[in-house]
């Protein structure tokens, strides 16, 4: 028999995404969020609230995603515990590295093994959160994360999911099955 919970919302796991943008200054900022997804093949979609980095991204219309993994798991989350109103110098604190997008004007966070580029396509306020939708520019990833053919392997990369049920962070495993093939198993 299942257990009732009343209303609450518990979609998970979900992705620990790490967003990235300058400050008004020009130094690197970045927040840890997990209200975020794909949206389409060359969109994402990320709810926020109102956060130095959301400003950045109204600001700047562009900022990166990087996916936080097991290695970066303490600096991940660190940076979603702090402000950069509070601690201006997080990413130093966190011991997080940055360079230039060479595609959009926000950082890439080096030592994250998976980092999608975009631009803003549109930020509108709903449902109490900021709903930021940006069109994907570019993704790099390293090689060490790379299967035999070339694409990505993202039990290589051991990334982070956020379980919203138990407030913990959880790795990506083993491939258990085919998308879009499995299933055609009970096809007729």
């Amino acid at each position: 028999m299942k257990k009732n919970f009343g209303a609450k919302a518990v979609i998970t796991p979900l992705p620990v995404l790490i967003i990235a943008t300058y400050n008004e200054d020009g130094t690197a900022d970045a927040m840890n969020a997990a209200w975020g997804g794909q949206c389409g093949g060359k969109h994402i979609a990320l709810n926020l609230g109102n956060h130095v980095s959301t400003e950045n991204i109204r600001r700047n219309q562009a900022f990166t995603v990087s996916f936080a993994d097991q290695k970066h798991l303490v600096a991940s989350d660190y940076v979603g515990l702090v402000s950069a109103k509070d601690v201006p110098d997080k990413l130093d604190r966190a011991g997080l590295h940055t360079v230039k997008s060479e595609f959009v004007n926000a950082p890439v966070i080096t030592d994250y093994p998976l980092t999608i580029e975009c631009k803003v396509v549109s930020i509108r306020e709903e449902l109490g959160e900021i709903r930021v939708v940006g069109e994907v520019v570019n993704l790099s990833a390293e090689e060490d994360i790379l299967n035999e053919n070339g694409g990505i392997d993202i039990g290589k990369m051991q990334a982070l999911v956020f379980d919203s049920a138990a407030h913990s962070y959880r790795v990506v495993g083993e491939t258990v099955g085919t998308a879009f093939k499995d299933g055609l198993a009970l096809k007729k």
